[in-house]
């Protein structure tokens, strides 16, 4: 294995790989019990001074020992590799099927040692509850606790899942609950503990694809829902390529000086780009839905609501709305409720959210396209593992066509093709409306098939499926492929499918009302249910997948004494599909395996090769091919005119298609310019919120602090006499006596001293008394302020306390990020005057950021000195 699987960068692992396995072996002796000790002794060794990598190999043995135990599977060497490398806290690119779960279980436990929490990170929560039920299963055999953070958690429950050893959560469940934790006004709200070490599955999806937009945690504004609608009807009024362009590149609408002219005078303004109205948000977020964003690609009706659907995966995204009212403009196109338009309250960008983590690795079938973003934002470096058997998979180069229609029906016709020689197909499209369109065109032809997409009735079925995408003629549509979790197995998943055998005939049973309510006919049930379906007299049923098997043994129907016969009876479906799939993928494999036909190609190479992947695991036979048409976005981008040339000066009917490895290179080389377009994108987001990642950490920092701590008088104090050196700070500088006099009855309000200072008493008086007689009075006036409070309420001053400095910095950030908001949104035009934007960016931030601090300090002085306590004498 060692002499072709090994290249340089990964040879170094192999004497590591040996002695694990001789560990391994020597580990078989061991009771359950001696593997669950080992954990405690592996964390004495780290206490004692021990490095990780010397107890690595004996803890990896331990491990795979585990998992075999739990899982009766044996780790590969390239599943120990890919452990190694993301222990090391770099990236592991494994391909698709080559079982990265467990290598990120193996890392994790490793890691967990420390008793810090390792978090593992994955694209939905699907994916995070398969993987931790599998982890939980390994981990009882080693004493490690194993959680996962879900949607629907209570404030308790997150807290308890954030303290397990290892703890499984999507990528957005972590950054709300990072930005909650610093919005938070009691210390017993806070639910994470500080960023250990994070393995991001998928993480060329999470920290590629979603790092366009930072997440945002939003409340209520006062905005006026109408002009939404206002908008909708002028932008009717509008022509593109007339009033207005379209920047396809950059999904971005240019209104042009007729469509200017039109708003104005629809709205009856004289200047649509007048910074004090704020009409031209509206106009262009209305555009923006009407030409960018359609309905079921970008988004779905749910319940009379907009559903985003994410580009990348092709999953509604519950609960998530566009900012800054495109979602609002996309609810007037329509004619649903308008949604009250929210305003920022926290936010983070993905780069910067994981950037916080003292250790970071990640794993993807698809990361060596963006190596050197990786490398350059994340510090990461890519390490690309081979498989663990040799790919056999063909890909084929791109046919071509002139139209798009000509393109589906092409499609449509090797669909039909594969059927009748029952060779598996996996059809990946872009989105919802052409998967749908493709199903229809099967219909035609009497094609059965599998759609899977954003709808909420296909999603429900997904894990099945993909899971039998591998039976012989299975037609399988799919918006997309990404993070989907389960692999397509060559004749089917025996486990799976004996899964669903059981429950749906166990529907079918249980629905007799009279079987139902008479329990002595149990046995019956299960007697018939064991002949019929051993027999195989029962036909594969591929309609129905209510529940797993486990909670419909455990429903109340079937008594728990029979919960033991009905797993029996799964046992011995399990054997039976066994057979049956392995002769059936033996006939697969003599027809070519699974074929994947790409429909249309994505922005990023990379969303390419994830569905091409999916052919061809473990040393499968494959192929893939993309079908292609002029009218496809990306070649209309780039070079479609030349190439529609071409076919034109060839005579090129609509139905014969170019293939050429030319035309290939060219989409190759147009994907790296959208790739790279993207990344500059991204590179710009990270560099902008960079500046406010600072601002951000500080006052995230000082809110902490504030919040763990039980005495805050020190703070106020510290507060007020800052304030009171930077406003004397003025003193010296103030031009006359008139001046002084302000500077010092400013103080005087500040503090809420009730004295009158006369005016020449100042001009003997030098500035250094005059700071020190201040800083004496802000602790006379606090301390009196203290015992007034005391009196009427004993702790109220501590309370208050910190509650206005929470609420204060809380208020203030707020409107802060407002105002870098708009500052990035202007800062642009400072290019036309030569001036660097970045760097104006910079300098302006900065002194938004002092003006803020100086706000906060001088609002609680001010609060803090005059608080009250009102009593209501009725009561």
């Amino acid at each position: 294995m060692f002499k072709f699987l090994f290249n340089n960068k990964i040879s170094q692992y192999k004497t590591i790989i040996q002695n694990i396995n001789k560990l391994y072996v020597k580990y078989n002796q061991y009771t359950n019990n001696d593997i669950c000790q080992k954990t405690q002794y592996f964390k004495k060794q780290l206490e004692l001074g021990k490095e990780l990598h010397e107890i690595m190999p004996e803890c990896f043995a331990i491990m795979k020992q585990a998992i075999n135990r739990a899982t009766g599977l044996v780790l590969f060497d390239v599943q120990i590799i890919g452990a190694l490398i993301l222990n090391e806290g770099k990236i592991a690119e494994m391909k698709t099927g080559e079982g990265k779960t467990l290598v990120a279980i193996l890392a994790a436990y490793l890691n967990s040692l420390y008793n810090q929490g390792v978090h593992i990170i994955t694209v939905n929560e699907y994916l995070a509850k398969r993987d931790a039920t599998l982890a939980k299963q390994i981990c009882k055999y080693l004493d490690i606790n194993v959680s996962i953070i879900e949607q629907n958690m209570n404030l308790r429950q997150r807290l308890e899942a954030y303290r397990a050893d290892i703890t499984y959560l999507t990528n957005s469940e972590l950054g709300f609950d990072y930005l909650r934790d610093n919005m938070a006004i009691n210390k017993e709200d806070l639910v994470q503990r500080d960023f250990f070490f994070a393995i991001i599955d998928e993480i060329d999806s999470i920290l590629i694809d979603e790092a366009r937009t930072p997440l945002i945690i939003s409340g209520p504004s006062d905005n006026i829902t109408n002009q939404y609608t206002q908008a909708k009807e002028i932008t009717k009024q509008l022509d593109v390529n007339i009033d207005y362009e379209i920047d396809e590149k950059s999904k971005n609408i240019i209104l042009n000086e007729t469509g200017i002219y039109k708003c104005e005078q629809a709205l009856n303004i004289k200047n649509l780009y007048d910074i004090k109205n704020t009409w031209v948000k509206y106009i262009i977020n209305a555009l923006k839905a009407k030409e960018l964003f359609l309905i079921n690609k970008d988004y779905i009706i749910k319940n009379n609501e907009i559903v985003i659907v994410d580009e990348f995966t092709g999953r509604v995204m519950e609960g998530r709305r566009w900012s800054d009212g495109l979602h609002q403009a996309i609810e007037a196109k329509e004619n649903l409720n308008i949604q009250q338009e929210n305003k920022t309250l926290a936010s983070i960008t993905y780069q910067n959210l994981f950037l916080l983590y003292k250790k970071l690795s990640g794993m993807t079938g698809t990361a060596k396209t963006e190596e050197a973003e990786f490398e350059k934002i994340y510090n990461l470096q890519v390490i690309e593992i081979p498989t663990n058997k040799i790919n056999n998979r063909k890909d084929l180069a791109d046919l071509i066509y002139k139209t798009e229609y000509s393109k589906w029906q092409a499609i449509a016709s090797e669909c039909f093709d594969m059927y009748q020689i029952g060779r598996p197909t996996l059809v990946g499209t872009t989105s919802i409306e052409k998967s749908e369109f493709l199903a229809s065109i099967l219909n035609s032809l009497n094609v059965p098939y599998n759609l899977l997409n954003a709808k909420p009735e296909n999603i429900r079925r997904e894990s099945e499926i993909i899971s039998q995408a591998g039976q012989k003629y299975a037609i399988t549509i799919a918006t997309n492929m990404a993070g989907r979790g389960t692999d397509i197995i060559l004749g089917g998943n025996p486990y799976l499918i004996a899964k669903i055998e059981l429950i749906n005939y166990l529907n079918q049973v249980l629905n007799d009302t009279y079987a139902i309510n008479n329990s002595h006919n149990i046995d019956k049930i299960l007697k018939i249910l064991t002949d019929d379906l051993i027999k195989n007299k029962l036909k594969i049923n591929k309609k129905n997948l209510n529940n797993t098997i486990e909670s419909l043994i455990n429903d109340k129907k079937i008594e728990n004494t029979n919960t033991q016969i009905v797993y029996n009876v799964y046992l011995q479906l399990i054997n039976y599909f066994n057979k049956f799939c392995k002769k059936e993928k033996e006939e697969i494999i003599n027809q070519g395996g699974l074929y994947v036909i790409g429909t249309e190609r994505h922005e990023s190479r990379r969303i390419d090769n994830q569905l091409r992947g999916r052919s061809g695991r473990q040393g499968d036979t494959g192929s893939s091919r993309f079908f292609l048409s002029l009218q496809d976005n990306l070649i209309k981008i780039f070079g479609g005119v030349q190439i529609s040339q071409l076919m034109e000066n060839l005579n090129i009917d609509e139905d014969t298609p170019i293939e050429s490895m030319i035309l290939n290179k060219s989409l190759d080389s147009a994907q790296k310019k959208v790739e790279a377009y993207f990344y500059d994108v991204r590179k710009q987001l990270f560099e902008y919120d960079e500046v406010i990642n600072s601002q951000r950490q500080a006052i995230y920092a000082e809110r902490k602090r504030i919040l763990k701590s039980t005495y805050a008088r020190d703070c106020i104090i510290e507060y007020a006499e800052n304030t009171v050196e930077e406003i004397l700070n003025q003193y010296d500088k103030a031009a006359n006596m008139n001046e002084k006099y302000n500077i010092i009855n400013q103080i005087y309000t500040l503090l809420n001293i009730q004295i009158v200072v006369r005016k020449n008493s100042l001009a003997s008086m030098q500035s250094h008394l005059i700071k020190n007689f201040f800083m004496e009075q802000i602790r006379i006036t606090y301390d009196l302020r203290e015992a007034y409070l005391e009196t009427l309420r004993p702790g109220l001053i501590r309370q208050l306390e910190k509650y206005y400095l929470l609420q204060q910095i809380d208020y203030a950030w707020q409107e802060h990020l407002e105002k870098m908001l708009l500052l990035k949104e202007s800062i642009g035009w400072r290019s036309y005057g030569q001036q660097d934007p970045l760097i104006e960016y910079k300098n302006e931030a900065f002194n938004l950021f002092i003006n803020m601090v100086t706000y906060i300090r001088q609002t609680v002085i001010y609060l803090v000195m005059r608080s009250r306590l009102i009593t209501n004498p009725e009561t």
